[in-house]
């Protein structure tokens, strides 16, 4: 632990630094391989791999960030993808992100590969990516496994939503879900961020802002659902959430609502992903289960991350405005009720 957060403030410390990238071996190798310019091991090669391991201090969601970084770069660099675990082996068998994947473990215990840790870079920085796709090749003799820096970025999220959701409903854990939906109901999930960043509001975090909605941003949003919908399916609303009952007193003439906020986190990630359409918020424990899910999502526009384009994500403004009729053309093409 204490060797993980040394190195997440070296690397925090020497951003935007010319220590940024000379800091790292694996620069100096590029720097001084003649076999620089040669072409990058492809994937059936079986000589280049790598890896992002999740930030085992962090949430489920910001480790499944770190993961699907990992996983991006493989694709973009023509690597072959090695997996590390989650932080315990109940989200690991949940998720079932690493069957069929090599272990990221059992390559650092070969003796044959290499270990290079990679620099922090900029995923919307063209010249960092050409630099570290540079690193990459003057590796192109060895076996290595290539270790992207704790906490590496990769801004979008989304490009990689279609292998996540494959990955996630082919899970061997998929025959031992749980589900306390009623599947001949439409169930309505919404994910209201609380918990963690209701203590910055109260501390006054100057990170709150960017992370919070009201209340009533959800109920706008919620009323206008429920004004689209033309389903003959009797409608059942979930609010996963922290706190209690009362701390949500915007809901209470919202028929069929069940307030779910003593639930656990993994069976909550559950049902926000099978939900027949979710409410998520400004938080990557919903942004990830929107990404996996098969059903109808009705996203914040405003949020760090971006959003897949096609038409089962629907993008709400900051006062629950959405396109109604793309809600009500999506819920009539992919359910027929």
């Amino acid at each position: 632990k204490l060797k993980r957060k040394s190195q997440a403030l070296f690397s925090r410390a020497i951003n935007n630094t010319p220590l940024q990238f000379s800091a790292y071996r694996s620069y100096w190798n590029y720097k001084f391989s003649k076999s620089s310019q040669i072409k990058a091991a492809s994937l059936t090669d079986k000589l280049h791999y790598i890896a992002e391991k999740p930030n085992y201090g962090a949430g489920v969601g910001h480790q499944l960030a770190n993961w699907n970084a990992g996983y991006y770069f493989s694709r973009y660099y023509d690597l072959t993808f090695a997996h590390f675990p989650f932080s315990n082996e109940k989200w690991e068998a949940l998720l079932g992100f690493g069957e069929k994947e090599t272990s990221a473990d059992s390559l650092l215990k070969d003796g044959s590969f290499k270990k290079v840790r990679l620099p922090r870079f900029n995923s919307d920085k063209e010249q960092d990516l050409k630099r570290i796709r540079n690193i990459i090749q003057s590796y192109s003799n060895k076996k290595v496994l290539f270790l992207l820096a704790q906490d590496q970025g990769y801004n979008r999220q989304c490009d990689t939503s279609a292998v996540l959701s494959e990955k996630f409903f082919s899970a061997a854990s998929r025959k031992q879900n749980k589900l306390f939906y009623n599947t001949d109901n439409f169930n309505i999930a919404i994910h209201i961020r609380r918990g963690d960043v209701a203590d910055m509001k109260k501390s006054d975090d100057s990170n709150w802002g960017q992370r919070w909605l009201n209340n009533d941003y959800y109920l706008a949003v919620l009323n206008r659902v429920l004004s689209a919908l033309a389903t003959k399916k009797e409608i059942n609303i979930y609010l996963f959430s922290q706190g209690k009952k009362e701390d949500f007193p915007e809901f209470r003439n919202i028929n069929n609502m069940h307030y779910c906020l003593d639930v656990n986190g993994y069976d909550s990630f559950l049902h926000l992903t099978y939900a027949d359409l979710l409410i998520s918020s400004k938080s990557s424990f919903s942004y990830k289960p929107a990404l996996i899910s098969k059903g109808i999502k009705i996203c914040p526009a405003n949020f760090w991350h971006a959003y897949p384009s096609t038409d089962d994500f629907i993008l709400a403004a900051d006062d629950g405005k959405f396109d109604e009729i793309k809600l009500l053309n999506m819920q009539q093409e992919a359910f027929s009720y």
